[in-house]
């Protein structure tokens, strides 16, 4: 743990008033209105905690929010730093430090993703199964001990993914199943790009969240993650990419995201 985790972690439990969270949920962009549905909130900002991230991108908030879901104790960040916002693929490792030396067991990780497939368009939630890390890049590069060696098989966790499932049916949420392709942006994929990554097997492409899950892994995390498909990816339609659409269409998939996680959440506050 570095001094920026170890000063953020003392400055949290000093402000939580002996709140346990057990799940940590990163919001991706336009999600951050799902923190408006905990139950007793509280809201630090990232700017009263060292080391913590400060979104430059709209549609990314700067707050941790700690509430409930369905009995479940929740830490929520309202937004993430991106590898193309500071060139370090490891911005978000003082954060989810932090979350982890706070009890929190299981990472929850959102993004709004480009889709590769017409059955699962703009508005819909896609379930990532695997990742492909095409950034040319990884977190865990640099000083370190052997536990940067991390096994990554089932990464995102299949048990996780199943409860995942159930909420969404039970919610009547369609849940689609992909593969995430991480590249590192911030300009959008080309249409080579995305026919290369069908053919390397790519359901949703995005520029988040693998490296957070690679952290998360190294820490102990259980993860699972899910995409909000905001456009499909370039070269699959007419329409032109720019992040307004990014962010409006996200908006549209937040009612469909905000009722599976808080049936995923009632679910994992009933299980000891």
């Amino acid at each position: 743990m570095n001094d920026s985790s170890a000063k953020a972690i003392a400055t949290i439990r000093a402000r939580i008033d002996g709140r346990l969270p057990k799940v940590a949920v990163i919001l991706g962009s336009g999600l951050a209105g799902f923190a408006e549905a905990l139950e007793d909130r509280l809201v630090i900002a990232n700017r009263d905690l060292p080391g913590f991230p400060h979104p430059s991108v709209t549609g990314h908030a700067g707050d941790l929010v700690f509430g409930a879901l369905g009995g479940c104790q929740v830490a929520v960040m309202t937004g993430r730093t991106h590898f193309y916002e500071t060139g370090r693929a490891d911005r978000m490792k003082t954060p989810l430090s932090a979350l982890r030396a706070l009890g929190c067991e299981i990472l929850i990780l959102t993004n709004a993703a480009g889709s590769l497939r017409p059955d699962a368009g703009p508005g819909c939630l896609m379930l990532i199964t695997d990742h492909i890390n095409l950034s040319g890049t990884n977190p865990l590069i640099g000083p370190g001990d052997d536990t940067r060696f991390v096994d990554l098989i089932d990464c995102y966790d299949p048990e996780l993914r199943e409860r995942a499932l159930q909420s969404a049916a039970a919610q009547g949420v369609e849940l689609h199943q992909g593969v995430y392709m991480w590249f590192s942006g911030p300009s959008f994929e080309t249409p080579a790009e995305i026919r290369m990554a069908k053919l390397l097997g790519a359901d949703v492409v995005g520029m988040s969240t693998v490296p957070e899950a690679i952290v998360a892994r190294q820490l102990g995390f259980r993860v699972l993650a899910v995409s909000a498909i905001t456009n499909m990816a370039a070269g699959l339609d007419d329409q032109p990419l720019d992040h307004g659409q990014t962010v409006a269409k996200a908006a549209k998939a937040l009612d469909g995201m905000t009722r599976l996680l808080t049936a995923l959440l009632r679910g994992l506050g009933q299980t000891p």
